[in-house]
Formats: C-alpha cells, structure tokens, sequence
C-alpha cells in the first residue's frame, strides 16, 4: 500500500490518499484545500482515485472534494449524520474570515463497519460522533486516520453545532482505545501517534484525566 500525506490549507489539515501499489486505485482522506497540489501526486504516481472520503464535513476538511471529483470521477464518500455540516461549508468558512468553500453532496453515505476498499487498501468505518454528529475513523491494519476526534496530546473541539464532549470521550474509548497500542494515529491536523501513547499520555484520556 501506498500512502502519502499532504498538509493543505490554512489550517494546515492532514490530507492522506492511499493507494494499491498493483492496481493503483487510490482513495483521498479529507482533501481539505490545495486541489492542484493533490491532482499533481496522483498524476505523478498513475492513481486512479475511487473514492474522496471526507471523516467529517467541516470546510477545512472538504474544500478540493469538487475538484478532485471533477478531475478523476471519485465518489465523495460521508457520513449521513454530517450531511448537513457538508452542506453549510459556506457558511462555516465565513465564520471564519476564509475564502468561500463549498461542496458537491455526499454520492453516497457511510455507517459504522462499511468496509471502503480500493485494490487491496480496506477502510473500515468507525462512527466517532462528537466533533461533529457524523464524524468517522478509518481503519486499516495497524493504522487509523481518526479525523478531527483524536488528535497527538489532544481532542477535537466540541464547540461547534452538533459537538459534544461526552459524546466525542465515549467515541474515543468505545471505538479508538480497543484498538492495539501499536495501532498508528494519523489525525486531520498535527504529527502522528499511536493508540499507545494516547491511552498513556492524552491528558483527555489517561487515568488522570478525571473522565469516566
């Protein structure tokens, strides 16, 4: 498996494409900005993207999806509980003072243990709500991409509409914690981690973070 990682954006999201080395079908993990910088990879690397996953809609995480769906014909793949955040893309950017961005709809909508498979590259879908109500991970032997719930150190913001703390805790535990400590966590924003290292040194998730 190929896998490659891009930081675009001004809020410099982590965005992954996977690919099968043999049949070089790709999937796009949370094309945030920068179109032309990701076409250029797949170009590079001969990809055939089938998918643009996006593991949750807010605006920094979906801003290249009309472009890459445009440029290659991938479906552009979400959670039906953000179908709404994908949606308010524009309104959200302008919250935040960004340049206006916007989204095709979801062509099709993921639940909880949907497997995403592309060549012999197999996501399985973690319903992680709690950053935002559809909120998802990926799965892949040794490695979950976990979005804007788990993060090196941290967790994703629970302020925004449909956040919740408690929500987004029992996600992280429920489904992210049983993982293996040498599971790798690759966020949508920051370095890379691993279960390991959270369940021993988020200060949100080990024995003194004072949550149950």
């Amino acid at each position: 498996m190929l896998l490659m990682r891009l930081v675009v954006g001004p809020l410099q999201v982590n965005c992954f494409i996977l690919a099968d080395e043999k049949t070089r079908e790709a999937v796009v993990i949370d094309p945030g900005d920068d179109a032309q910088d990701i076409l250029l990879i797949i170009k590079e690397k001969g990809l055939k993207v089938k998918y643009i996953v996006n593991t949750h809609g807010h605006f920094d995480h979906i801003g290249a999806n009309k472009a890459i769906k445009e440029a290659t014909g991938a479906e552009i793949l979400i959670h039906e509980g953000d179908a709404a955040v994908l949606a308010s893309a524009p309104r959200q950017s302008a919250m935040f003072g960004m340049k206006s961005v916007s989204s095709p709809p979801a062509d099709r909508f993921v639940r909880h243990g949907d497997v995403i498979r592309a060549g012999e590259v197999s996501l399985r879908v973690l319903h992680t709500p709690g950053h935002s109500p559809g909120g998802i991970c990926l799965l892949e032997e040794g490695i979950v991409f976990t979005g804007d719930a788990l993060f090196a150190g941290s967790i994703g913001r629970t302020d925004f509409p449909g956040g919740d703390l408690a929500t987004l805790l029992r996600s992280i535990k429920t489904n992210l914690l049983t993982l293996s400590d040498d599971t790798k966590v690759f966020s949508g924003h920051g370095p890379a981690s691993t279960i390991g290292d959270e369940r021993r040194e988020n200060p949100f998730l080990n024995d003194q973070s004072g949550f149950e």
